[in-house]
């Protein structure tokens, strides 16, 4: 089946929910209407479906292949036109910078982009997705002769972008990376070292390759607190010249295999610094934020396509007889949608990818305001939570997200473990979004170690203030006795944990992925009953898809009855601390 954009679901929560189009009134987002933006959308909705999606199932079937004597990377078949045929239609600098030949959007609407993109091709959308994160990374943090040199290229897309973290010896603890950058007489550097596991390192889609690398100066601190971040091209922006920088081979993946993973061999290879010696880590976080937030949106996608495909088989796929009694009698059984075991898994995956698209957007229109709203303290607010919220939206929508494609792929049953329908795929391609980019433990500690105590604890107040401040405005909102008490769970949560991550840390760490899932369902509680009170206020005035209004009112029920409770172990979960966690030693573990 078609993959079929959910333009109206992205519309209701955007312009009625989140109020999207105040954007407008935002200093340089004047041309974003929501008339614009409607049409951006359905003009994605349309090139995912007529050119990114055909060459999907190619890239997984063929992969990528290695050159060993040329060092060079070939694409699947249709990968290079799809790829042409995305940048010569603007997408690449959707919402880059103006200065640079961006358009400027907002960059919510990157998100909705994205969604479409991971929905229809994920392996080709990581090509253009990492390059995003290089062109924030350059723009915060590049001079202004590495801005005009390589931004430019890189949001027309003529030119791709790499994230270079990792090494064989490395993983999440970057002070033990060993790549080394010597300073040149002309001010360049020259890099040595190898970097496994990038994304797009080497491939045939675009004109040159811009690798932001991390790796240490001489004399450098052997810690976090001694990396630096250079630009590092394939080709000399100067004469056009092969830089010393080659892949050695290709990972060899259980999906995304139209994506090319590759190692990475710096061999003296000339590269810039970006920012300060020493301060690569605080540019690298630019794009890894980004990064993060692109993997989130990943996650969405491909349990959007896995929704999809399993409801419409649902509806088709004859078998049984519902419990109550035929509900198709002409024929010879029931389609299993009247089955409650299978209404079950389909109504999970439909409430929670509506419920973590309504996280997403509301993160990405609070990203929208850090930047442009024309109040400091506006700014400010919105920056807490899109930090606060960025390792929710990365694991929460990943983790979901990979356990809804598994549970549709279950309403296949054995048709969906065959490769005649698409969702063993999906399965393969969502498995790696909970680990790359920070595995999702690695966000939850990051939540916890890093974000609670963040500016004495402003984050996470900024979170309650607004949580609280809708129930106290709302006094009558679809919900609210549930969604007050998932907060209290969340506030007694965190006052645990800050009563006892500092005398014991192991205790933090141990409650760090129960508390980022506590919080995450706590939010999206919050969008949901915003969600139903609207849609309940539009039915009344007669206003709107009478259909999907009225869905929202049973789906927000559903995640009421039915998900939310998960809190209360959540929260059991973490105030039982760490004891039977940590207890086993030895050979108690093969006993």
């Amino acid at each position: 089946m078609h993959y079929q954009a959910p333009i109206n679901d992205l519309k209701f929560i955007l312009f009625d929910v989140l109020e999207g189009g105040l954007l407008q009134t935002l200093e340089g987002y004047e041309e974003a209407t929501p008339d614009v933006m409607t049409a951006i959308m359905e003009e994605m909705a349309k090139f995912a479906t007529e050119v990114l999606q055909p060459t999907n199932r190619i890239g997984d079937e063929q992969g990528c292949a290695y050159d060993p004597e040329s060092r060079q990377v070939t694409t699947p078949d249709g990968f290079r036109d799809a790829y042409q045929k995305f940048v010569k239609s603007g997408w690449s600098g959707l919402d880059a910078p103006t200065l640079f030949g961006g358009q400027g959007l907002p960059r919510v609407l990157k998100f909705i982009v994205d969604e479409m993109v991971c929905s229809s091709n994920l392996s080709l959308g990581m090509y253009p997705g990492l390059t995003h994160g290089a062109i924030s990374a350059l723009f915060s943090h590049g001079s202004e002769a590495l801005q005009e040199t390589f931004l430019p290229k890189l949001i027309s897309g003529e030119w791709t972008g790499t994230m270079c973290l990792t090494e064989p010896q490395c993983g999440t603890d970057l002070g033990l990376i060993r790549t080394r950058a010597e300073p040149e007489a002309d001010g360049s550097y020259s890099l040595r070292g190898t970097k496994i596991w990038i994304t797009g390192g080497e491939h045939d889609l675009a004109d040159n390759i811009v690798h932001l690398v991390l790796a240490k100066l001489p004399g450098a601190p052997d810690t976090t607190k001694g990396i630096s971040l250079f630009a590092v091209p394939k080709y000399l922006p100067v004469d056009g010249k092969r830089n010393a920088v080659y892949c050695g081979g290709l990972e060899h993946k259980m999906g995304i295999r139209g994506s090319s993973t590759c190692l990475m061999n710096f061999e003296g290879a000339c590269g810039w610094l970006v920012g300060e010696p020493n301060d690569g880590m605080s540019a690298m976080f630019t794009m890894m934020n980004e990064a993060r937030l692109m993997v989130g949106m990943q996650g969405l996608g491909l349990a959007e396509k896995a929704y999809q495909v399993s409801v419409a088989f649902a509806h088709e796929r004859l078998q049984s007889r519902s419990p109550a009694g035929p509900k198709n009698p002409d024929g010879p059984a029931d389609p299993i949608i009247v089955q409650p075991d299978v209404r079950r898994m389909l109504m999970r995956q439909k409430v929670l990818n509506e419920g973590m698209r309504a996280l997403a957007l509301f993160v990405g229109f609070q990203l929208d305001l850090s930047h442009s709203h024309a109040d400091a303290a506006e700014r400010q607010r919105a920056d807490d939570l899109v930090q606060l919220l960025t390792p929710v939206v990365k694991a929460f929508l990943t983790d979901e997200g990979f356990n809804n494609a598994n549970l549709g792929l279950q309403v296949l049953g054995g048709s969906g473990f065959t490769t005649d329908w698409p969702l063993e795929q999906l399965v393969r391609d969502g498995r790696i979004t909970r680990i790359y980019e920070g595995t999702n433990g690695i966000q939850a500690m990051d939540l916890v170690g890093r974000k609670l105590g963040q500016a004495n604890g402003r984050l996470i107040n900024t979170l309650f203030n607004l949580l609280e401040e809708y129930l106290a405005a709302n006094p009558d909102a679809a919900f609210a006795s549930s969604l007050a008490d998932s907060i209290a769970a969340l506030h007694q949560a965190t006052q645990w944990i800050v009563a006892n991550g500092p005398e014991d840390p192991e205790q933090a760490a141990a409650a760090a992925s129960p508390y980022l899932r506590l919080m995450a369902l706590t939010v999206i509680a919050y969008l949901w009953s915003r969600m139903a009170t609207v849609a309940a206020r539009k039915c009344h005035a007669g206003e709107g898809d009478n259909a999907l209004l009225q869905s929202k009112a049973v789906s927000a029920k559903y995640y009421v009855e039915k998900l939310l409770p998960e809190t209360a172990w959540l929260l059991t979960d973490i105030t039982s601390g760490k004891d039977s966690m940590m207890a086993l030693s030895g050979d108690q573990w093969a006993a």
